[in-house]
């Protein structure tokens, strides 16, 4: 596999390298590749570095591990996709031989992150991957992730008679709209973290404002 910018993941790039090498990160799609893995260990990075006392080597084995299992999002076993990377996430690092609770907060890191699973996270190391994870959701990324999913499944960009769901039940399956109202401004304020939350704040407003323009040019505004 290769990386897309040099060394992105110092000081553990050769444990990165080791992980990746396991499973194709390329095989979920453009909003769950190595670039995102990337995006998400940066943030984690940020976030961390104003927490006191994290693990930063576990968490970088739970970041580039916490999608090594591809499930689509039209899948009915989407909401175990955080489940099953976490269990095929303690196979990949067992020849690290890592102290059997280090390998448990690993796990449970990944399957915390994921909106769909819906666990909390317990360790301070789930909080920020599961932050550092949402982050890449909304913003920038997050709008352009969220056109990029929906047309990868076939929706359209909007309903053409009711774009802003005034008078139906949002679909963000058939409407690549929808999703904002439907999950990704509720993504937007569930952070645990104090810079999380911060980082969150920006991108929320990022995309309550790229909606309203949207809405606009819709409807000739």
């Amino acid at each position: 596999m290769t990386t897309p910018i040099n060394d992105p993941f110092e000081p553990y790039q050769d444990l990165a390298d080791s992980l990746l090498s396991a499973f194709d990160a390329s095989r979920v799609g453009g909003s769950h590749d190595l670039s995102h893995i990337v995006r998400v260990w940066r943030n984690a990075v940020r976030i961390a570095r104003t927490e006191p006392e994290y693990d930063l080597e576990l968490l970088l084995a739970a970041t580039v591990l916490h999608d090594c299992v591809a499930v689509e999002k039209s899948s009915p076993r989407r909401p175990f996709a955080s489940r099953l990377s976490a269990a095929r996430a303690r196979e990949i690092v067992a020849p690290l031989r890592w102290a059997q609770d280090r390998v448990d907060r690993m796990a449970h890191a990944i399957e915390t992150h994921s909106f769909s699973a819906g666990i909390q996270p317990e360790t301070l190391e789930a909080k920020i991957l599961r932050d550092a994870d949402r982050l890449d959701a909304i913003g920038a990324i997050g709008i352009a992730r969220c056109f990029h999913v929906g047309g990868r499944m076939g929706g359209a960009l909007y309903h053409p008679d009711d774009p802003g769901a005034e008078a139906r039940p949002l679909d963000d399956r058939g409407y690549a709209l929808d999703h904002f109202p439907a999950k990704l401004f509720k993504v937007a304020n569930g952070f645990w973290t104090k810079e999380g939350r911060r980082l969150a704040s920006a991108r929320a407003a990022l995309m309550t404002d790229f909606v309203a323009a949207f809405l606009e040019e819709v409807e000739g505004k």
